[in-house]
């Protein structure tokens, strides 16, 4: 059995196994902030994919002609 096997085969007990030592770890009151600076960070990440892949699609841009 391959590695993407094994990741597919996650049930919901390994779930909760995750998010208790998360919890444990983190701690109750810096789990929402963790969070939220990762779904900040999803963010910009996708403005920057999408900001870079309308300047590749721009005839007017000069940067690959130089």
């Amino acid at each position: 059995m391959s590695f993407f096997n094994y990741l597919l085969a996650i049930g919901p007990w390994q779930v909760v196994l995750v998010a208790v030592v998360i919890l444990l770890l983190f701690g109750g009151k810096k789990i929402p902030e963790l969070m939220k600076g990762l779904g900040s960070g999803i963010k910009e990440f996708k403005k920057g994919v999408k900001d870079d892949d309308s300047k590749k699609n721009d005839p007017s841009s000069d940067s690959d002609n130089t």
